[in-house]
């Protein structure tokens, strides 16, 4: 039976607080927050779930590079796509984000250590040897792993985000040697509330309850119940993590824990390259799709803050809050609202704006359309123009694909940046005020470190404009593959299409003349 919603906090079990053994079984002297915060990973064996993820590749790049007196890196991967985790592996370390490392300290590589696990499975899937290797071995955890899914099947969001996660800290309990947890949340796990402090919140569930009723229910009627189970959440996403930031605060009497709420994680401003980017999730592939001229509505209320955080910020966030959480504890958990907003706040008419003039200055080779697109608040008016605008053409473009014996996908890609929209609709047409005093507290410990520099942990002082243009061109070289000595044929293909912009405008207004005179004048034409 489901829980009726909770109104204060749940209470948390009783449990003696987790203390680091050192091989003699004594219980470690741990140092203060003034130790310096590379010097405190010397040594020590790390734990990433989620390492293959856009976040989880940055976090382990930056580990490496910076923290080079790591011992080991810990990665749980999972068999994917027919390879098993010894081949994803092996592909892993040879991905682009590792370009610098390979050029310059390519032995740093060999600390990556695969261990075959999976987040969704019995006891993360681990060997016995695995599990054994990191009790014994392991500091410090980074737990990233999540799906980020926003229409994802409650259960299917339940195993990954719920229980994959007590799975992991049940793991947590019994190493010998741990310093610190870091779960990776997201600063929309109360979206229902419009002011979220750095505090847990009672979620709708009690995380038991959760579990038993997606384990024990068929699938058919948790189906059934989950839009009343969400209830003023946007998604299971935002359900799903509220309900496992309070099952780590449960674990935090008995663990080192922290939690990091990310907003909505973008490109790289600087690390491991200026506007790095691997994916086309949510807002940058958007942004592609404004550099292409696909794009011409979007709905979004332009006057409000958008909360956007560069990805190398969220990960020196992550890097220096496992460092501070591992020599100062406090009651309750502590949570870094690692956002934006109340920082250095960008409009979202003012990030399209920027978009819009990057795309025509910069533009990709890949262009289908000359750029140009609007917000929209009116759900009738960006429906009509998606059609026209957005559907019509893609159909059209198909099926002369089509006729000339070539595959048709434009009309795929225009549903698909349709319900990726869609999913995205509330947090562009919604603003939050996220506080975020811990994560200040945190900046100015970093900054007084001699690493300072190093670990740059809010977006004070970042140039909006440079930034989005770096991204942009991140965008164009990472994503599209597209390198700079195309940019003279791209700005030629863009004048083009200038022209054939003007071109069908000027035909629609003398159809519209045509048209006018036929209806109103008396003799017709």
């Amino acid at each position: 039976m489901l829980a009726e919603p909770i109104e204060t906090e749940l209470p948390l079990p009783i449990k003696a607080k987790h203390q680091p053994l050192d091989e003699n079984n004594n219980v470690q002297e741990l140092g203060t927050v003034t130790d310096a915060l590379v010097p405190f990973y010397d040594g020590k064996c790390v734990l990433v779930t989620g390492g293959t993820g856009f976040l989880g590749k940055v976090l382990i790049e930056k580990l490496l590079r910076a923290c080079e007196g790591l011992s080991a890196i810990y990665i749980l991967l999972r068999p994917k796509r027919g390879l098993t985790s010894e081949q994803r592996y092996r592909e892993f370390v040879r991905h682009a984000v590792f370009e610098r490392i390979r050029a310059k300290t390519p032995q740093l590589l060999s600390k990556l250590v695969c261990v075959g696990g999976d987040i969704s499975l019995p006891l993360l899937g681990l060997s016995e040897q695995d599990r054994r290797t990191l009790v014994e071995r392991v500091h410090v955890v980074f737990h990233v792993a999540a799906t980020v899914r926003f229409n994802e099947a409650l259960v299917e969001a339940a195993v990954l985000n719920t229980i994959g996660t007590k799975q992991l800290l049940e793991l947590c309990t019994g190493m010998r040697q741990l310093q610190s947890v870091v779960h990776v949340s997201t600063a929309y796990s109360n979206a229902c509330r419009r002011e979220v402090d750095e505090v847990v919140y009672a979620p709708p569930m009690d995380p038991d309850r959760f579990i038993q009723c997606v384990q024990l229910l068929p699938g058919e009627v948790i189906g059934a119940i989950a839009t009343k189970l969400q209830g003023a959440h946007p998604n299971t996403y935002t359900l799903t993590k509220a309900i496992t930031e309070q099952l780590v605060a449960q674990y935090a009497e008995q663990l080192p824990l922290c939690i990091v709420r990310p907003s909505i994680v973008t490109g790289a401003v600087a690390e491991p390259y200026p506007g790095w980017i691997d994916n086309v999730h949510g807002i940058t592939g958007i942004m592609m799709e404004i550099g292409r001229g696909t794009i011409s509505s979007i709905m979004c209320d332009e006057r409000c803050t958008m909360d956007v955080i560069p990805v190398d910020i969220v990960c020196n966030t992550l890097i220096a809050a496992a460092w501070e959480n591992a020599h100062t504890t406090t009651t309750p958990i502590r949570v870094y609202n690692c956002t934006s907003g109340q920082v250095n706040g960008i409009k979202w008419h003012e990030y399209g704006r920027i978009t819009q003039s990057c795309a025509v200055r910069n533009p990709t080779k890949h262009v289908l359309l000359y750029p140009g697109f609007r917000f929209r608040t009116n759900r009738l008016v960006h429906k009509l123009v998606e059609l026209v605008l957005h559907f019509l053409p893609a159909y059209l473009f198909d099926a002369l694909v089509r006729a000339r014996g070539g595959q048709p996908i434009m009309a795929r890609l225009a549903r698909r940046f349709q319900r990726a929209a869609d999913t995205g609709e509330f947090f562009a047409m919604h603003e939050w005020t996220f506080r975020n005093e811990n994560l200040r507290q945190l900046g100015g410990r970093v900054r007084r470190d001699r690493a300072g520099d190093t670990f740059r942990c809010d977006v004070t002082g970042l140039d909006w404009e440079a930034y989005i243009e770096a991204y942009m061109l991140g965008i164009r070289r990472f994503v599209l593959k597209d390198d700079l000595d195309s940019l003279g044929q791209a700005r030629a293909k863009l004048r083009r299409l200038l022209w054939f912009k003007r071109a069908i405008q000027l035909a629609c207004l003398l159809l519209a003349y045509y048209l006018c005179a036929l209806l109103f004048s008396p003799s017709g034409i």
